[in-house]
């Protein structure tokens, strides 16, 4: 006899991300768990920078985090700039305790268990999924870069030899925001995203090749060193990595990936949570249909696969010097890659 799921559906990872699984599985009418053994919320490395749609989809769970409004992007290198205003509303700067709060606290709200505990085992039959102790009609590994559950199912795909591994640190200055925009100062090794994410609060996360320095890798930029100069270092440095991971399928039977646990090309982009969020909402409409979830996932980051792997290719190669000179030369084609993104 097949024992009786005690939950819909079992969130494995409590971070942003399977919360608005799990926000987005209550929003279907579905029971839900999250098992994560952090407290809320939880810090880590990250750009802190939601693009618009991200915001979009966070309004769908009644999910309204404190920030700063985020009008675009610049990218700069030394004395050249090029820029693009979003065409539409704006995204938003927030700190990453702030919104994992938020969506926490909308959680509860709507009815979502949660179990502080640690999946070491899974188990699944043609009835269900059994990790932690908890039996679900469905499971979604939500669990981040270095996924539990990726490994357990069998989904982790081997890594590519020849590739620079690539990760990233994340450090906060107490000083007033002086832009609307989030800043990518191109540096010799280094790209510095500069994130305004509260009145007297802007997050810098570095992106390079090991070992990334921050404070030698900032004083190699110095108009944004020039800028940090003297204010105060708000808390310790985040850092995460290595940053690519890959996967050979998203589904294993009732087991299904999202977020970064679901592949992962690189944060050069600053799209991780909205291509997060985008597919939770793929995941759910999909749990009884794992090839539909396969070709919604493909569709939802294609243009961040495509773009994302071709800035790292450059930013790896003798060709990194040339990327912002080109985005000032031609200021259509980077409009048009920032409003993909964007959206």
């Amino acid at each position: 006899m097949t024992a009786t799921p005690d939950v819909d559906v079992l969130v494995v990872g409590g971070g942003p991300v399977g919360l608005a699984a799990a926000l987005e599985a209550r929003r279907a009418g579905l029971t839900a768990l999250v098992v994560e053994p952090r407290g809320t919320p939880v810090d880590k490395a990250c750009g802190e920078g939601l693009m618009p749609r991200a915001v979009d989809l966070l309004r769908r769970w009644d999910v309204d985090p404190a920030g700063r409004p985020l009008a675009g992007i610049a990218y700069v290198r030394d004395d050249l700039r090029a820029e693009h205003r979003f065409v539409g509303p704006p995204g938003r700067g927030v700190r990453r305790t702030v919104l994992h709060t938020a969506l926490a606290g909308r959680a509860r709200e709507a009815g979502v268990e949660r179990l502080s505990a640690r999946v070491g085992e899974l188990t699944q039959d043609g009835g269900g999924v059994t990790a932690a102790g908890v039996r679900a009609r469905w499971l979604l590994g939500c669990d981040g870069l270095h996924s539990t559950v990726r490994r357990l199912a069998g989904l982790e795909a081997g890594s590519r030899g020849g590739r620079a591994r690539r990760f990233g640190v994340r450090r906060h200055y107490r000083l007033a925001p002086w832009t609307d925009l989030v800043e990518v100062h191109w540096g010799r090794r280094a790209e510095a995203y500069v994130t305004p994410v509260g009145p007297g609060l802007v997050g810098v996360a570095l992106l390079g090749t090991a070992p990334v320095d921050v404070d030698a890798e900032l004083a190699a930029m110095p108009a944004l060193a020039d800028r940090l100069a003297g204010a105060p270092v708000d808390a310790a440095d985040r850092g995460a990595g290595p940053l690519r991971q890959r996967t050979r399928a998203r589904t294993a039977g009732r087991v299904l990936l999202v977020g970064d646990a679901s592949g992962y090309v690189d944060a050069l982009t600053g799209e991780g949570l909205r291509l997060g969020f985008a597919q939770a909402v793929a995941a759910v409409a999909h749990l009884d249909d794992p090839a539909g979830y396969e070709r919604a996932w493909a569709a939802a980051t294609r243009d961040y696969r495509v773009l994302t792997s071709t800035l790292v290719a450059v930013a790896t190669s003798p060709l990194r010097g040339t990327l912002v000179p080109a985005a000032v030369r031609l200021p259509p084609v980077f409009a048009g890659a920032v409003e993909r993104l964007a959206r």
